[in-house]
C-alpha cells in the first residue's frame, strides 16, 4: 500500500466520508428533563395552543380597552373595581362597561376584558374605584390564545439538537417524554507497545500513559456519542486485527489512535483496509497537526485512524470525527464553538498546501483582543491546556503577519 497517496484537504476528506455513511435513524424515548444535548428523532407537534387561555403580562387591572380611550393624567378614566383574578384559577369576574378587575402577571383574563392597564398607570381611590391615567389599546399587555404556538404547530423539527430552552418549550406542553436518536456508539482503541493505563502509578523509561482514548471519549460525549474505551492493543498484527474487527462489529464508529504514519511498526492502515468494503477513502489530510490520518468506511460504518500524538489526535477528532457523529445523529443544528476575531501577536509561518491549526491564547490589550500563539510539538498535550482555542492558516496562505486579524475558535 502506498503511503499518503491521496492526501486531501480537511473539508474534502469530511465530505468524502459523509458520502459513504448514513444517519442511524434509530430512536428511543427519554424523559424530556434528561434530554439535553440529544437530537430529536421526529418532529414534535403542539398538542394544544400555548397559552391555552388569554393571560395578562402585567400587574394591574383587567379592563375593556374602550373604557380607557382618551384617559390621561389630567383627565383620568374612572373605573369601578369589581373583583380580583386569583392566580392559578379561572377568572370568575364578569366585567361590564366601566368596571375593572385586579389581575396579576400571568393571570387568566376575564372573558369581557381585552386589555390590562399596568398598576403604575393607575391611581387608587379607596378600595372600590381606580383612576386610569393612560389609555390602553385592544390587546395591550395581553398574551392571546396560541400566541406562542398554535395547536398542531411544529415545536421542534426532526434532527434538532436539544438546548435548555427547547427542554422548557417541550415541558410547557406537558411533554414529559421525547423521541431522540440513539447515541452512536464510538469504539476507541489505542495501539502501541509503549502505552500503559493512565492508572499506572510508576512508569518505566520508554512507557507513556494512554491519554488519547480518554480525550477522544470526552470529545465523543460532547458530540452526542456514546464512547466505549476498549483499552490498549499491542503492536501485533493478529491482536490489532482481531480487536478492530470485534470493536467494529459492536460499534457504529471505530477510532484507532496511533499507527497511522509511515513507521515500519505502523500497521493500522493495513488492518483498516482488511476490515471490509469500500475500505480506505483517504490516507493523509492536508492539515498540521494531524496529516497521517486515515478515513475509511466499512459497511456504512466510519472508521478513523488518528495519529498517536495527542494534539494531532484531538485536532483531527474535532475536524472529522465530531461532524461524522453529528451526521450519524441526523443533526441539523449541531452546536458550534464560540468564535472571536482577534489580532495575532506575532508572525507565524506556514507551508502552502496545508491548513495549519495554531493553538492560541486570547489576551486583551488596550481594549482589543489579541491571539497569542501557543507553540509546542504535537505530542505535548499542555500546548492545548495553555490555549483557549485555535485559528486556521488556510491552505493557500504562507502564514500570517503580526497584527493580522484571525478567527479564533474556542475549545468548547
Amino acid at each position: 500500500m502506498s503511503i499518503f497517496h491521496n492526501v486531501r484537504p480537511p473539508a474534502e476528506a469530511l465530505e468524502l466520508m459523509l458520502r459513504h455513511v448514513n444517519p442511524l435513524g434509530a430512536g428511543e424515548l427519554v424523559p424530556t428533563s434528561e434530554a439535553l444535548d440529544r437530537v430529536t428523532a421526529a418532529p414534535v407537534m403542539a398538542p394544544h395552543p400555548l397559552p391555552f387561555f388569554r393571560r395578562g403580562t402585567m400587574d394591574g387591572f383587567a379592563v375593556r380597552s374602550a373604557d380607557t380611550h382618551g384617559a390621561s393624567a389630567s383627565l383620568p378614566a374612572m373605573l369601578s373595581i369589581v373583583g380580583e383574578v386569583l392566580m392559578g384559577q379561572s377568572a370568575t369576574v364578569d366585567l361590564r362597561p366601566g368596571e375593572a378587575a385586579v389581575i396579576h402577571t400571568g393571570g387568566h383574563l376575564p372573558e369581557a376584558a381585552d386589555a390590562v392597564v399596568p398598576i403604575e398607570d393607575t391611581q387608587p381611590l379607596g378600595d372600590a374605584e381606580v383612576e386610569v391615567l393612560k389609555s390602553v389599546a385592544l390587546g395591550e399587555n395581553v398574551i392571546q390564545v396560541g400566541e406562542d404556538m398554535a395547536k398542531g404547530g411544529q415545536i421542534l423539527p426532526s434532527g434538532h439538537w436539544l438546548r435548555p430552552q427547547d427542554i422548557g418549550a417541550l415541558l410547557a406542553f406537558g411533554l414529559a417524554e421525547i423521541p431522540v436518536v440513539t447515541r452512536p456508539r464510538v469504539a476507541l482503541l489505542s495501539t502501541g507497545d509503549e502505552l500503559v493505563s493512565p492508572s499506572q502509578r510508576k512508569l518505566q523509561p520508554g512507557q507513556i500513559r494512554d491519554i488519547n482514548s480518554h480525550t477522544c471519549a470526552a470529545l465523543t460525549l460532547r458530540a452526542g456519542g456514546s464512547p466505549d474505551v476498549l483499552g490498549i492493543v499491542a503492536d501485533q498484527w493478529e491482536a490489532l486485527q482481531h480487536a478492530a474487527a470485534a470493536a467494529l462489529a459492536l460499534a457504529d464508529v471505530l477510532v484507532l489512535s496511533a499507527g497511522s504514519s509511515v513507521s515500519v511498526r505502523d500497521m493500522t492502515a493495513r488492518v483498516i483496509a482488511g476490515l471490509g468494503e469500500p475500505g480506505i477513502l483517504f490516507h493523509g489530510v492536508a492539515v498540521r497537526p494531524g496529516k497521517p490520518t486515515i478515513g475509511a468506511a466499512v459497511n456504512d460504518k466510519p472508521v478513523f485512524g488518528l495519529p498517536g500524538n495527542p494534539v494531532s489526535a484531538m485536532n483531527l477528532f474535532n475536524l472529522l470525527v465530531v461532524p461524522t457523529i453529528h451526521h450519524l445523529l441526523g443533526c441539523q443544528n449541531p452546536p458550534q464553538p464560540r468564535q472571536v476575531q482577534a489580532r495575532v501577536t506575532r508572525n507565524v509561518a506556514a507551508m502552502p498546501g496545508r491548513e495549519d491549526h495554531i493553538a492560541a491564547r486570547i489576551v486583551s490589550r488596550d481594549g482589543e483582543l489579541w491571539a497569542e500563539p501557543v507553540f509546542g510539538k504535537s505530542n505535548l498535550i499542555h500546548t492545548l491546556v495553555r490555549a483557549d482555542g485555535t485559528f486556521v492558516i488556510p491552505l493557500d496562505a504562507g502564514g500570517v503577519t503580526a497584527g493580522d486579524w484571525v478567527t479564533v475558535r474556542y475549545f468548547r
